[in-house]
């Protein structure tokens, strides 16, 4: 079915338009190609990946290599390359799920995967002229040769356009002298091309580059010694040092100053990518749980039948489920807005780039909440395996270790906590998402007298999805609360920032698990889906909970007197449920069904 304008919510507009299930994509949509690339994935990832996991640990950078070198023979690399340049041509949503199931062998491989793909190989297809991407992209989308992306400086993190490496052009007007040092450059030991950013005289904005490396040529670039990591032991990562190096002026890419623009939209795809990469791994890890939980006995009991083993089992799942659902949603919204652009004459790389930047809130929200997820996921598997998960004989170890990144690159979570709601209040006051209008609705609400009518709730959700709609008000009373107190300066109030971006994530990953649930609910009936209704109601429950305790933080933090007083009376309104839901029992039906399929299995 072909997606019109109005048919597709623009990025952030889940905050206040009404999703119908029937809108949403969910991997149970996948079509025939889908379904088959997957199978490819999957079936790679236990062959080339799974088995090595020990030699990956041991930091075999080789292995690293010969794996990626494989994935460009069978096409993984390039996925999301157009035909015309080596790819495959696959759609976002192919794209994404190839991320996330080629991810869960070991962090060291898909770190190398999502980085030569991503921000090594992407910046030159979405930015480069004609000529650099017949040059360049054919090679990369084959393996031939592996991208780096040279960002980071000693001094330049978070804050990417401070770095103080430099480009001078030469008299002749021919070529560029870059001088500088890049820190954490994923794939730089075995990179045939960096992607490298660098400042030319004062400009305000740094400047990308494509430059070529070989090492039998070095051209003034010096790579130092492998990092020594806490995980992704055999991920390439090396300092690069530029003393010199000479790059010809037709490699810049886009325009002199774009390299701000660049870093950015790279960073947007890159976020819901890196989300993707974590679904995998939450469920192999979810797996290797349940499977030993099933075998470990204590007090001639199997560990799985205890509750408070359940418990995790079930918290487990239920995230992994929620974060597979927002993915994939937001994915399927890209894909169709890229489409309407192409649709509209826009070149594949405008409609690419227009596409992605529409949904930059929905990025940095699934970045941070599945990439957290994996974490509490790994970290609730080693308690599993009690003692034995702390040895590196049992894989939960590794997995924790190459978790924890996945919080820290493609920007830290604190940073897309603050561009989540700083970039929706941006789109507000641009008029591309109507804030004020709603905002305005639930402050006339919270004085008026609440209705005492007992609403009908016996429909499937009728009840989950008033509470969405419940905890959106929430979001926009304390937004709203908090632009008007502080107007532009809302930015140096980052406590506040950080609160109000935790209740736009849950309001998002809660509203997933729901409407893809509803969806499949009404294909497959609600008995083949009560499991699944199980971990959408137990998501949303915790959800509520966090909303409830960060909104409450927000407004004892900046309202006071009656204002404070209605709020606070605003917020136990909105998180109250009319019938609470039977958590423990829903615990229970989530963990005996993957107890009984001793796997994850949704």
């Amino acid at each position: 079915m072909e997606a019109t304008e109005k048919d597709i919510l623009r990025g952030g507009q889940f905050l206040v338009k009404e999703t119908n299930c029937e809108d949403v994509f969910t991997p149970e949509d996948f079509s025939e190609e889908q379904n088959m690339m997957k199978e490819a994935v999957m079936e790679f990832n236990d062959r080339e990946i799974i088995p090595n996991k020990n030699r990956f640990e041991a930091k075999d950078y080789a292995l690293t290599e010969e794996c990626m070198r494989k994935a460009g023979e069978l096409g993984f690399l390039g996925v999301a390359v157009p035909e015309a340049y080596g790819g495959l041509g696959m759609g976002f949503v192919s794209t994404v799920l190839t991320c996330d199931y080629i991810s869960s062998g070991t962090g060291s491989f898909s770190t190398a995967f999502g980085a030569h793909t991503g921000i090594g190989t992407m910046p030159i297809t979405l930015y480069g002229t004609e000529e650099q991407k017949q040059k360049y992209v054919p090679k990369l989308a084959t393996g031939e040769w592996f991208g780096s992306y040279c960002l980071t400086e000693p001094g330049a993190g978070s804050d990417a356009n401070s770095g103080k490496t430099t480009a001078e052009l030469s008299a002749d007007g021919k070529t560029y002298k870059i001088n500088g040092q890049k820190m954490w450059i994923s794939n730089a030991g075995f990179c045939r091309l960096m992607i490298v950013f660098a400042r030319i005289e004062d400009d305000k904005n740094i400047t990308g580059f494509i430059v070529e490396y070989d090492p039998e040529n070095p051209n003034g670039i010096t790579l130092g010694e492998e990092e020594h990591k806490l995980g992704i032991h055999a991920s390439s990562t090396r300092q690069v040092f530029f003393n010199d190096t000479v790059v010809p002026v037709e490699n810049m890419l886009a325009g002199r100053g774009e390299g701000f623009k660049i870093a950015m939209n790279a960073l947007n795809v890159g976020r819901i990518k890196l989300a993707a990469a974590c679904l995998d791994s939450q469920r192999r890890i979810t797996t290797t749980a349940v499977e030993y939980a099933n075998e470990r006995k204590q007090f001639k009991t199997r560990i799985s039948d205890f509750g408070a083993i359940k418990k995790k089992l079930a918290e487990m799942s239920a995230s992994a489920y929620a974060g597979e659902s927002a993915t994939y949603r937001a994915s399927k919204n890209i894909e169709d807005r890229i489409a309407l652009r192409e649709a509209a004459g826009n070149s594949h790389q405008e409609a690419e780039l227009k596409g992605v930047e529409e949904y930059a809130i929905e990025c940095s929200i699934l970045k941070v909440a599945v990439s957290e997820d994996v974490q509490n996921c790994a970290d609730e598997g080693i308690q599993i395996f009690g003692g034995m998960g702390f040895s590196k004989e049992t894989p939960m170890e590794a997995a924790w270790r190459d978790a924890r990144i996945a919080r820290i690159y493609e920007g830290t979570n604190e940073i897309n906590r603050m561009l989540s709601v700083g970039m929706l209040v941006k789109k507000a006051m641009k008029g591309h998402v109507d804030l004020l209008g709603p905002a305005q609705a639930v402050q006339e609400e919270l004085m008026g007298i609440p209705s005492f009518e007992t609403p009908d709730y016996s429909e499937l959700f009728s009840e989950e999805k008033e509470m969405i709609k419940k905890l959106k008000k929430t979001f926009l009373m304390v937004a709203g609360g908090a632009v008007q107190k502080f107007g532009p300066d809302l930015e140096g109030h980052q406590q506040l920032l950080v609160a109000a971006a935790d209740i736009l994530i849950e309001i998002y990953m809660a509203e997933s698990a729901i409407l893809r649930t509803e969806k499949n609910a009404k294909r497959f009936g609600e008995k083949e889906q009560s499991v699944q209704i199980a971990m959408a109601k137990l998501y949303l429950y915790n959800a509520v909970n966090i909303v409830e305790d960060k909104g409450k933080e927000s407004i004892i933090s900046f309202a006071e007197g009656d204002e404070q007083r209605m709020m606070l009376m605003g917020l136990k309104r909105f998180t109250k449920y009319q019938n609470y839901p039977d958590i423990v029992d829903l615990r229970n039906e989530i963990a005996e069904k993957v107890k009984a399929e001793n796997k994850y299995c949704f």
